[in-house]
């Protein structure tokens, strides 16, 4: 069972903790309840607090990270500094959370892949999540970025510098993490169990590339989901 809405944390952890026990007693059947969280919020909990919330029952967060790169986090108006997705991740993983950190594949754009890459791989290290899930940027008509992809102050980042993109995050990630590109946005499907998969995956990767390079049909055709959002 998934509790909808961006932050569900930012109740009162009593009503939640009520909710918990109201799922559980209605749906006996039920074996995981998930929500997402922001990291701030996870701060601003008592550790005492977070622990009330995984005995009641919600048993994984869900974190959006999008990147580790401070410029970045302010550039999309993330609310949080580096530090403090460290913190709000941390802490939940003490609290006894499994917790899932996503990563919004392009963001940098074009031209600040690696920096994205570089930066994202240095928080993710810190945190040691259990999941890492990857979504590919799609723009958000009405939004900040889509105002600078449409005066061209953004450059949207093409498939094959995504792909190098996540090839970088990969060769960086020193965590036992399992990695995922569930998602239909996403271009080419990596998934795997860290360490012990990592050189399958940039292997995927690097044949994709390989591809790509030599192949504009499929390029093309990787390039036609980048605003694929649901089947």
């Amino acid at each position: 069972m998934f509790i909808g809405d961006s932050n569900s944390l930012v109740l009162e952890s009593k009503t939640l903790i009520e909710i918990l026990q109201h799922l559980y007693k209605a749906f006996p059947s039920v074996e995981r309840v998930t929500s997402y969280a922001r990291a701030r919020t996870l701060s601003k909990k008592s550790m005492e607090e977070l622990k009330e919330i995984r005995r009641a029952g919600l048993t994984r967060l869900h974190i959006g990270l999008e990147t580790g790169d401070p410029e970045l986090l302010e550039e999309i108006k993330k609310g949080a500094t580096p530090e403090q997705m460290v913190e709000g991740a941390k802490r939940a993983k003490e609290a006894g959370f499994e917790v899932s950190l996503y990563v919004l594949a392009g963001i940098g754009g074009e031209k600040k892949w690696k920096q994205h890459a570089e930066g994202t791989a240095e928080v993710i290290n810190q945190i040691d999540p259990h999941f890492i899930r990857i979504r590919t940027y799609v723009p958000t008509p009405f939004s900040p970025l889509w105002d600078k992809v449409q005066d061209g102050t953004f450059e949207l980042a093409s498939a094959e510098t995504i792909l190098m993109e996540q090839r970088r995050l990969i060769e960086l990630l020193d965590v036992r993490s399992e990695y995922l590109s569930d998602h239909i946005s996403n271009y080419v499907p990596v998934y795997g169990q860290l360490p012990k998969e990592q050189a399958s995956m940039l292997q995927t990767i690097d044949r994709a590339l390989g591809i790509l390079r030599k192949d504009d049909g499929y390029r093309r055709a990787l390039e036609s989901k980048r605003h694929l959002t649901s089947l």
